[in-house]
């Protein structure tokens, strides 16, 4: 009798801990998903950055050292192999945008280009787009860090080899760039 009882202990905690690593493998997975929702928009974006940069070279053809950085950060962008060389070149090519999107104000004609202007809204659904799917990224990263970090699960993550993913954030350098509330102007 008490080994029957012994037995059915040990079934059930090794049906417990099988559904711990179930469950941390299905967070992963649904990371590694949601990134892949970011990919298909950086992918049309880096597809769309050169049209833009031909657009806008024709205008700004002093602007090349920053043509050249949105180029570079493009070719960065899609050289990358991993996920966390992924955002980190996204967060240069996102910044590097943000600099054209600058020096553009300095072109009252280009502005008022119709195909700069088709290329600039389609960009900027892009970028909502992204802001979307990066958000989903961050709540399935903020999961599956929480079941890593949690016990008794964490000790399953550790024999495992899983371990806590960083989040798709703004870079420290550009933070505060991103906290200021823009200018308007009329």
């Amino acid at each position: 009798m008490t080994g029957i009882i012994i037995l059915v202990a040990v079934v059930i905690i090794a049906f417990i801990l099988i559904g711990m690593y179930n469950n941390l493998v299905k967070l992963r997975n649904n990371r590694e998903n949601a990134f892949a929702n970011i990919d298909v928009q950086l992918k049309q974006r880096y597809d769309l950055v050169p049209q833009l940069v031909a657009t806008v070279k024709g205008y700004a053809t002093h602007e090349r050292e920053l043509l050249e950085k949105v180029t570079a950060a493009r070719s960065a962008c899609m050289n990358a192999t991993s996920i966390n060389d992924r955002v980190q070149a996204d967060n240069a090519l996102a910044s590097a945008l943000s600099g054209l999107r600058v020096a553009v104000e300095a072109y009252p004609e280009l502005k008022a280009n119709q195909n700069f202007l088709q290329l600039q809204n389609e960009l900027s659904d892009i970028e909502n787009k992204l802001a979307s799917v990066r958000r989903f990224f961050n709540s399935a990263t903020k999961e599956l860090n929480t079941a890593i970090q949690s016990f008794p699960s964490n000790i399953i993550a550790g024999m495992f080899g899983f371990k806590t993913e960083p989040m798709f954030e703004i870079p420290a350098g550009d933070r505060a760039a991103h906290e200021k509330a823009p200018e308007i102007n009329f």
